[in-house]
């Protein structure tokens, strides 16, 4: 196996960007709001007010899905450690990449497909998307009940 001067700075840049990086969690934080089962509740309302907005961390422990709902300072504190889980698993994405250049010439490998999933991966901002309604992160202004 060969390793040109470009594929060497590549990984030699992408290292130092790796070591660059501090804490990390694993999993992903999703914000929802919702409507509760009471028919008479102003989230039935026209418009709704729904329920919320609530900050969900999930992630796979011992091969079960936790979910852990975040207060307003948790996210807040907990968002640079998500934002740097996107950042590493980009990265390792990239140092793949050109891992199979060395080994599989670029004719032999298959083009991935450009599915709907990879396409929302690949324009995904440093912020959760946001469901149902709900506030963006950061405007934490819940109705009051």
């Amino acid at each position: 196996m060969k390793v040109n001067a470009r594929q060497q700075a590549k990984q030699a840049k992408l290292a130092a960007q790796l070591a660059e990086i501090g804490f990390a969690l694993p999993g992903s934080l999703t914000v929802k709001a919702y409507r509760c089962g009471k028919q008479n509740c102003r989230c039935h309302g026209e418009p709704p007010q729904l329920h919320g907005p609530y900050a969900f961390w999930t992630r796979k422990a011992d091969n079960k899905t936790v979910t852990r709902i975040l207060n307003d300072e948790e996210v807040t504190n907990y968002q640079p450690m998500f934002d740097n889980a996107r950042k590493i698993r980009d990265l390792v994405s990239q140092l793949q990449d050109l891992s199979l250049e060395l080994v599989e010439p670029a004719a032999a490998r298959p083009k991935p497909k450009a599915t709907k999933a990879t396409k929302a991966t690949s324009t995904k901002t440093s912020r959760p998307q946001i469901r149902n309604g709900g506030q963006p992160l950061g405007v934490p202004q819940r109705p009051q009940n």
